[in-house]
């Protein structure tokens, strides 16, 4: 997260998830080469596997910034590195969902235009969604948006 008294505010990915993708990238195909022992389709699944980390990794580095708020409205990643461009008038509806499932509680920030979803987990923003949530409602009404 930027500073907070900063006219935008950006939650963005935690530096260390992009390090960890790519070195489970590193680590699947290394285990692909040393234990395939000939195994065409073994190792075509682990380079596989390690490529589709490795993708998911550099996505992070490219475009670690999930969501950027500020007075006229909020700006959204969308697609592989894209933004997406959000005036206050487009938002419908920001909320959290929570769910419990076998004993883990996960919380997910929904943000409606009408027309498209938008979810964000922790892992997304680097902070609860529920603090994102209250953080992006505060902005609309510094915006005058409606509540």
């Amino acid at each position: 997260m930027t500073d907070q008294s900063s006219p935008v505010r950006q939650w963005r990915v935690p530096s260390v998830l992009p390090v960890a993708k790519l070195a489970g990238a590193v680590l699947v195909t290394g285990l692909g080469l040393l234990f395939a022992g000939g195994d065409r389709i073994q190792l075509v699944l682990a380079v596989a596997a390690g490529a589709v980390l490795a993708g998911w990794g550099v996505r992070d580095l490219v475009a670690p910034v999930r969501v950027a708020v500020d007075p006229e409205g909020i700006t959204l990643i969308r697609g592989f590195a894209g933004r997406q461009r959000l005036p206050w008038a487009a938002v419908e509806a920001i909320t959290v969902d929570r769910r419990s499932r076998a004993g883990l509680a996960t919380e997910i920030l929904e943000i409606d235009t009408g027309e498209s979803l938008h979810l964000f987990g922790r892992y997304d923003l680097d902070a609860a969604p529920a603090d994102v949530a209250a953080a992006l409602r505060a902005a609309r009404l510094q915006g005058g948006g409606p509540a």
